[in-house]
């Protein structure tokens, strides 16, 4: 996106003052970018971009940016231009040479200049001609990107200027393939056109396969042939690319999975409890982390991107007294009931969706993602996003953290004898009642943890722990109950399971073809693939 330069550019004019051109040459910047506004039609505005291209004044970059974003406007009085911004029915004004601001004004009094797809890509082009000899590396890689995707052959002689005299590895290559993609696109010769496809080769990617579609369809039969050989070698690299980016979605479906049902293990391993409110302590945490950041929007707004932080203790505790209430309240009269236990934890989790309802309406709310969890990354061909990422090593630090608190702590050891003999257990002077509720509170403060990581991929909303609770069930029981270790291989295998079968099977046909296995799966290991070994195990 073309509004990604301008913060950019802004750095980058202010250490280009002192070697600005003469004063001469920069009189007629203004009237240049004056020349936007005064355009007649597209052409003319086309070729007002190209004279600023020509003009070498890196600082129209502003302006051209504003122009492709749609936000650069002309004055009704006076035709003056100026960019703007949209606040509340009124325009915030700054001035497109200075960036200093102009004040705000009711946006009836301004027109925006507007633009079509072919002037978008004279605008990304003018901008990486303006940006490729910029002392910043990062700023001359993001113009040889522009450059590569115009693919305009007037900027063909400034990226070979570039290229002449750049010394960073990474830039150089950019540039290499900018200039391929012109030399494709243009009128270059067979040779060069040969010689600019192995560039291509080496860059790889879907948009590589678009301008080798373009080449096939213009060029002459030993190039067309150069380019389809070139693009089969590219389209089966993807494919490898494919089966890494679906098994690295696999895992960030599975660390979702994983913290949904961690919670669950932990309660019906050691309590042999169907939770079927399981799902609505995943709400309550979602919800919790609502409150928090509207609680930081509306009094301390600088917290914001530690909200999440913020959440994550207060979910936990929210839910874990919420959870240790209905042990207490309910689930204690219903030991050895197996049925009325999963009546009463489903009838408990409509009556907790409804009062979600009534006390925040039924439309989904909205939770932000802090700075460090916003964006994305390329990895290769695959591009992630930082969100997912940071949940993949939020549910490990989870796991890992109920691991240590079940080996090293009293509760975790308490909680180990009651779940292999709790007769022996209780007999040894453990109160298991007191177990019981630390049990059902800390599985649904762990929900609640879920609650906060999925309130940044999910819609919250009351239904938002229903979506899990039956995934969370197949993962407990396929991976074996009341096992960490199989919760977390259940969890991954699942995920990963389920995104290479969605691509042929559809989502919902997916989940049904792992329904059937799961269900084969334990006619053969009814007790899951890490079953629980003790004498409670064994009556």
């Amino acid at each position: 996106m073309l509004r990604h330069f301008v913060y950019a550019m802004a750095v980058l004019l202010c250490g280009l003052v002192a070697s600005s051109p003469p004063a001469s040459a920069q009189a007629d910047i203004p009237a240049l970018i004056q020349a936007l506004g005064d355009a007649k039609g597209y052409s003319e505005l086309e070729k007002a971009v190209d004279a600023l291209a020509a003009s070498g004044a890196s600082e129209a970059v502003p302006a051209l940016a504003a122009l492709g974003d749609g936000n650069l406007y002309t004055a009704k009085a006076d035709g003056k231009v100026v960019i703007a911004q949209e606040r509340g029915g009124n325009l915030a004004l700054t001035d497109p040479l200075t960036g200093e601001s102009l004040g705000t004004e009711a946006s009836g009094a301004y027109e925006r200049i507007r633009v079509n797809n072919r002037l978008r890509r004279a605008v990304r082009a003018a901008i990486g001609t303006l940006t490729l000899m910029s002392p910043k590396p990062e700023i001359r890689m993001a113009a040889a990107e522009a450059v590569y995707k115009s693919r305009d052959e007037n900027a063909l002689d400034t990226v070979e200027a570039a290229l002449a005299a750049e010394s960073d590895a990474a830039v150089r290559r950019a540039l290499e393939e900018a200039r391929a993609a012109i030399q494709l696109a243009g009128t270059a010769s067979d040779e060069i056109k040969l010689a600019a496809l192995q560039v291509i080769e080496r860059r790889g990617g879907r948009e590589s396969l678009a301008l080798l579609g373009q080449v096939s369809a213009n060029a002459s039969p030993a190039v067309a042939e150069a380019a389809q050989a070139v693009a089969q070698k590219i389209q089966a690299n993807l494919r490898w690319w494919g089966v890494l980016q679906n098994a690295i979605y696999g895992i960030s479906l599975g660390s979702v999975l994983l913290l949904a049902a961690i919670g669950l293990a932990i309660t019906f391993g050691v309590m042999g409890v169907i939770n079927m409110a399981h799902g609505e302590m995943v709400m309550i945490g979602a919800y919790t982390t609502y409150v928090v950041q509207e609680v930081i929007r509306t009094s301390f707004p600088y917290l914001f991107d530690v909200s999440v932080l913020i959440a994550l203790p207060l979910a936990f505790l929210v839910a874990g007294a919420i959870g240790i209430a209905i042990e207490r309240g309910i689930i204690r009269f219903l030991y050895g009931r197996p049925l009325e236990t999963l009546l009463a934890t489903w009838g408990l989790s409509l009556v907790l969706q409804q009062a979600v309802r009534s006390i925040f309406g039924p439309t989904n709310r909205e939770v932000g993602n802090p700075s460090w969890m916003s964006g994305a990354f390329d990895l290769g061909q695959i591009s992630l996003t930082y969100g997912r990422l940071w949940i993949v090593i939020f549910a490990l630090i989870v796991f890992v953290a109920l691991m240590l608190m079940l080996r090293k702590t009293p509760l975790g050891l308490q909680m180990r004898a009651v779940t292999q003999n709790r007769r022996m257990a209780a007999s040894m002077g453990i109160r298991t009642p007191w177990v019981d509720a630390m049990t059902f509170g800390l599985g649904s403060g762990v929900a609640g943890l879920a609650g906060v990581a999925l309130s940044q991929i999910d819609n919250v909303s009351p239904n938002l722990g229903q979506g899990y609770i039956i995934d969370s069930f197949m993962i407990v029981i396929f991976g074996g109950v009341g096992n960490l270790w199989g919760t977390l291989v259940g969890a991954f295998t699942l995920g990963v399971v389920n995104k290479f079968l969605e691509p042929y099977a559809g989502a919902v046909l997916g989940k049904i073809l792992v329904l059937v296995f799961i269900i084969l799966f334990i006619q053969v290991r009814p007790r899951g693939l890490f079953a629980l070994k003790g004498r409670a195990v064994e009556q």
